[in-house]
């Protein structure tokens, strides 16, 4: 859906008319829709914007990131832990194409965002001017929508429907373009909610017959497995997910965007499911007689090799999205509408059960994969440092309670697999677009919104480095969030792909790294370095007991690698232990 279709509206919340300016009306617009805060980095073509936050800052806290990706990552950090929209603002040109990364990571991982650029004067638009780009033509394939304003008196319309459609249905982010005399051109302003759009129709009606062949196919299993995504979080279902496993007794497994809708120990969840996820899940994917997929699409990632993936199961798939239905794995009974709509219409018609030989069947592999991985990742006997072994002592003292924000790489698949999850919400990645530098910016963000809670980034040293900048954004806020380096002085999962299928020519994946602790201690960010295991536990309670912002740089083990391991092109049935 672009801006070229007719529409129409229903409103609500009427804000009465003034004559005001285009960039006062930008103000009051986001005020109406509840926004406190947003990310961003002023110049020329959105100034009269700034202007006007300068004159509300009381009630619009605007956060200075030190670059406009940093703005995105931290709209996501703060949308994905609250739930809420969140927002970016640049100007035009570079500023505008600075946002295109993290819109292209909200767009796969369907996070709700609205990004307000400035643009050059409607006059010049098409004449190469002075940090012209089409920002419209450049974020077209990877936003849920976007509109470029040239009047004023457009303003408050397509503002209230960014809003609306980046939220509603299966979320992600919109960009709306705003010319600079729009800007300063003054209107009788009216602001009305958007409630519906002619054409759009964001969360399909369940489909009762659906719902029956469903249940059918579930009681009538002996071997079902759950694989369940995102969508359990986004549709705010994981009390109606619950209660349909515990009654129909299913073993259940997540994709990582999946995490922590259910918590970690719970007796049904199994673990992983993916490339580097747990072992019982993947390998039996390609044993279970009922496949069960709830708010996930299928992702390469999590299947492997399609034409030897669940062959011999059926296939239900719950899913908000059509598009999604039947695009990469073939469906026996679709379920279209919300996880939670669709959940709480099939629990009554389901049998209690309890599948204990199936259940057997899990743990059995549980105990392979933890003999062979798991004990070595989290209670090494060699000397130097694991990645699993920092995640475990971070579990001690946060009893499951924190939000992880993880970057991307080797780090990001430890950080998933072993840490320990109480309350949904609380594992925060980027997972289709596989965005390094991603997690600095976007624990900014999630402690904002979420003021209570510990949060703390995981980052391996490379991607740290690409958004390093924005520890002078935490200075500048005082945003008390926790920083863990896992430094292994390598592009960790690049290096691993070296070894395993590149003959061990590590081409341009060792890094020399500066003093981390001293660039924090600059920033006046507390931290220390830790090289041995004996100060391992000490420092992360320092870490935790710190009442601001903390560095920990933990020097982990060179060549140490992540597994299990489905190799690329390769069944679930065939993942690598070693």
């Amino acid at each position: 859906m672009k801006e070229t279709q007719t529409i129409e509206r229903k409103q609500e919340s009427i804000v009465s008319a003034t004559v005001i300016s285009g960039a006062e009306a930008i103000v009051k617009c986001l005020l109406a829709e509840g926004v406190d805060v947003l990310y961003g980095y002023p110049g020329g073509a959105i100034m009269p914007v700034y202007d006007e936050l300068y004159k509300y800052e009381a009630k619009i806290h605007h956060v200075l990131t030190r670059h406009e990706q940093g703005a995105t990552h931290s709209a996501q950090g703060y949308a994905r832990i609250s739930g809420k929209v969140g927002v970016a603002m640049a100007t035009s040109g570079p500023g505008a194409t600075n946002l295109i990364t993290g819109i292209a990571d909200a767009q796969i991982d369907s996070t709700p965002m609205v990004c307000i650029t400035g643009q050059v004067a409607s006059h010049l638009l098409g004449s190469d001017a002075f940090q012209e780009t089409d920002i419209v033509g450049i974020s077209t394939p990877v936003t849920k929508w976007n509109h470029q304003i040239t009047k004023a008196s457009e303003i408050p319309e397509v503002i209230a429907k960014a809003f609306y459609i980046a939220k509603s249905g299966r979320p992600g982010p919109v960009l709306i373009d705003i010319t600079k005399d729009a800007q300063i051109e003054k209107f009788d302003f009216e602001y009305k909610k958007c409630t519906g759009i002619r054409s759009y129709n964001p969360e399909p009606a369940v489909d009762a017959a659906a719902i029956s062949q469903a249940a059918q196919l579930i009681n009538a299993a002996k071997k079902p497995l759950v694989v369940w995504g995102q969508g359990v979080i986004l549709g705010e279902a994981e009390e109606e997910f619950k209660a349909v496993i515990e009654k129909a007794g299913i073993p259940s497994a997540w994709t990582i965007l999946g995490a922590s809708a259910l918590a970690t120990k719970h007796p049904l969840n199994v673990g992983m499911v993916g490339m580097h996820g747990n072992y019982a899940p993947n390998v039996l994917t390609n044993e279970c007689d009922l496949l069960i997929a709830i708010g996930m699409r299928f992702d390469d990632r999590v299947t492997g090799d399609l034409k030897k993936y669940a062959k011999q199961a059926k296939v239900i798939h719950f899913e908000i999205d059509p598009s999604e239905i039947d695009k990469n794995v073939k469906a026996d009974v679709a379920v279209l509408g919300s996880a939670k709509q669709s959940l709480a219409l099939l629990l009554p018609h389901l049998n209690i059960n309890t599948h204990t030989e199936w259940h057997q069947k899990f743990k059995d592999l549980y105990a392979v994969e933890y003999e062979k991985v798991i004990k070595k990742d989290l209670y090494p006997t060699k000397e130097g440092l694991t990645m699993g072994e920092v995640i475990q002592e971070i579990n001690l003292l946060t009893k499951g309670d924190a939000a992880i924000v993880s970057d991307v790489g080797q780090h990001q698949m430890i950080a998933c697999r072993y840490s320990e999850f109480n309350k949904t919400k609380s594992n925060i990645t980027s997972g289709g677009l596989g965005t390094m530098g991603f997690a600095l910016p976007a624990a900014i963000g999630a402690k904002m919104a979420a003021p209570d809670r510990d949060v703390i980034a995981i980052i391996g040293d490379g991607g740290y480095q690409m958004t390093i900048q924005e520890l002078g954004t935490i200075f500048q806020t005082k945003v008390p969030v926790k920083i863990v380096v896992l430094n292994n002085e390598f592009l960790g999962m690049v290096r691993q792909w070296q070894e395993l299928f590149f003959d061990k020519r590590y081409a341009s994946t060792e890094l020399i790294n500066p003093n981390f602790v001293a660039i924090a201690k600059g920033y006046h960010i507390e931290g220390q370095k830790v090289t041995k295991r004996s100060e391992l536990k000490g420092a992360v309670a320092e870490m935790m007991a710190c009442d601001g912002a903390y560095f920990l740089e933990v020097c982990v083990e060179k060549q140490g690698n992540v597994f299990p391991m489905i190799p690329t092109g390769a069944s679930v049935s065939d993942m690598r232990l070693s």
